[in-house]
């Protein structure tokens, strides 16, 4: 793979390209906002401002992206333009971002993971099980990262929330924390966002009910194992048709 990375200077961008050379991938180029930065990798950092120039020349392969909503749009519009496919683990995307990142689909095999890592694909299958099967009891979805995340909940949370309405069969009502008096309602979901030093990423769902309760969790240990997902959905997705792609996709190959 020639795999082109943005957000290159980022905390995730960086392990990108730290998987890329534990592969032996060759790197189209790596761009940052921040511009031009020499001898911060082992691959140059060129400016954002030349997306389109830097796909048309450098016989890319794929895009791996973890930046924010508003440049993960642009750069899968450029993308979609130089015919290049496109793999982003950027949350937060607004229903407005996620047409134009279907609208790039239209035109080029567009992935989008909220969770890259194949441990959180196990545990919404088991989450999906343990609510399918219990369905009078009480759920609670409890999410911890560092203090530098954008977006609360998670998109990981959200994806977990789809999977239990999907399970139940209906949308529950979802009540973000809670404070002074808030009696607990039939069909509620209590979502928690915590925010603390450099937690890599947690996810509990708490069942309960019957004198009994199932906790299901995932920690993950770093940002490295999102980093290697991205980069088999990179590989994934090369040669694929258009479309819009997630990563249960991927992780349903691998299994």
């Amino acid at each position: 793979m020639n795999v082109g990375v943005t957000g290159a200077t980022g905390r995730m961008g960086q392990e990108v390209l730290d998987v890329l050379a534990e592969r032996d991938a060759d790197v189209a180029f790596a761009v940052a906002r921040s511009g031009p930065i020499e001898g911060a990798t082992a691959s140059p950092i060129e400016s954002a401002d030349q997306i389109d120039n830097l796909l048309a020349a450098r016989d890319t392969d794929v895009v791996v992206d973890f930046t924010v909503p508003a440049a993960s749009v642009e750069y899968a519009k450029a993308a979609a333009r130089a015919g290049v496919p496109f793999v982003t683990g950027t949350t937060g995307f607004s229903t407005d971002d996620v047409a134009a990142l279907e609208a790039a689909g239209e035109h080029i095999p567009v992935l989008v993971g909220a969770n890259f890592a194949r441990g959180v694909q196990a545990l919404i299958g088991a989450v999906e099980a343990a609510v399918g099967a219990l369905p009078e009891y009480d759920v609670e979805l409890t999410e911890t990262h560092h203090n530098a995340k954008r977006d609360a909940p998670s998109g990981t949370a959200k994806v977990i929330l789809d999977h239990i309405d999907e399970a139940r069969d209906d949308e529950s009502t979802r009540v973000h924390g809670r404070e002074g008096e808030a009696l607990r309602s039939d069909g509620e979901i209590g979502i928690h966002a915590r925010r603390a030093g450099d937690v890599t990423g947690e996810h509990e769902v708490l069942v309960a009910g019957n004198q009994e309760t199932l906790s299901l969790t995932h920690r993950a240990g770093s940002r490295g194992v999102f980093a290697a997902g991205a980069v088999d959905a990179a590989d994934w997705l090369t040669g694929r048709e258009p479309g819009y792609y997630r990563f249960t996709d991927v992780a349903e190959e691998l299994a």
